[in-house]
């Protein structure tokens, strides 16, 4: 089957003075026009294309590599405004139409928004919209609490961030789970914190349970190597400090250090903790 809208794999069937038919499995073709056909290619060879339908509404190959495909989102610039919708530059021969009714907000010629794009059923055309969170949802994920997933920031809540799921959901990254600003449009990797009977996905910057308290072990260890092998914090320390100091919790701090106790890699004083390894002080200079 030829999936519109995406990248397919097909094999070079017949010449016509318009181009090379390609075709898939079960013989269904798509004509690769003169301009993108390579040289070297040959019958029967296998070529990998994007398939769209052209301005005058052709089912046509291209072997560009377009800036969004269908069931994807990437930031993209608006090229044209008209009482249709917004038009994006998507990289093809054609812009990708964003319909008035599928603005979060009037757009504007010139400047960048981060845009989810559609197969529209009637059409069979590619369409956009800024509106991402109608088109997910967490139905029937094979999601599993604690796995990584790479995500995509596409919303800033008054909660917290909403992030794209591939192929099709999405999760919330709690405020106070996040120590530096996300930006929108940007990919990070993220773990499933919790799944709740809702549906709704909350993730986390952080690996989750033992695996997160363990990795912040080695943070304290590399602080204590670079900063002479002392760290001033201390019950007393205020969640900010630790925070902006080691960009972890005041709760996981705790656990981390209770385990490098345990293992006799630290040694605990009364207002921080001292790495029990002895490291070379470099020699100040004139001294």
């Amino acid at each position: 089957m030829i999936e519109i809208g995406k990248k397919n794999t097909l094999r070079a069937k017949r010449n016509t003075p318009q181009g090379i038919y390609l075709a898939d499995n079960k013989g269904n073709e798509v004509l690769l026009p003169n301009k993108f056909v390579p040289k070297t290619l040959q019958a029967e060879e296998l070529l990998e294309v994007f398939v769209y339908k052209d301005s005058e509404d052709r089912l046509v190959a291209t072997t560009l590599v377009p800036l969004i495909e269908v069931g994807k989102l990437a930031k993209l610039k608006i090229s044209e405004v008209n009482s249709f919708g917004a038009f994006a530059d998507i990289g093809l021969d054609k812009d990708l139409l964003i319909p008035s009714r599928e603005q979060l907000m009037p757009m504007k010629v010139g400047l960048d928004y981060l845009v989810y794009c559609y197969l529209d059923e009637l059409s069979q055309r590619m369409v956009g919209s800024s509106k991402i969170k109608k088109y997910l949802s967490n139905e029937n994920h094979k999601l599993k609490e604690g796995e990584p997933v790479e995500v995509q920031i596409f919303d800033d809540t008054q909660m917290g961030y909403l992030a794209f799921i591939e192929p099709n959901h999405y999760g919330l990254i709690y405020h106070n789970e996040v120590y530096d600003r996300l930006r929108i449009g940007d990919t990070h990797t993220m773990y499933i914190k919790k799944i709740k009977e809702s549906g709704e996905i909350d993730l986390s910057p952080r690996k989750i349970g033992f695996k997160h308290v363990s990795d912040q072990t080695d943070i304290i260890l590399n602080y204590l190597k670079k900063n002479g092998g002392y760290l001033e914090l201390n019950d007393n320390s205020s969640p900010e400090e630790i925070q902006a100091r080691l960009k972890i919790s005041k709760k996981v701090y705790k656990k981390a250090i209770g385990i490098l106790y345990r293992e006799k890699k630290i040694t605990i004083e009364e207002k921080g903790i001292r790495s029990n390894q002895t490291y070379e002080t470099k020699p100040r200079k004139g001294g």
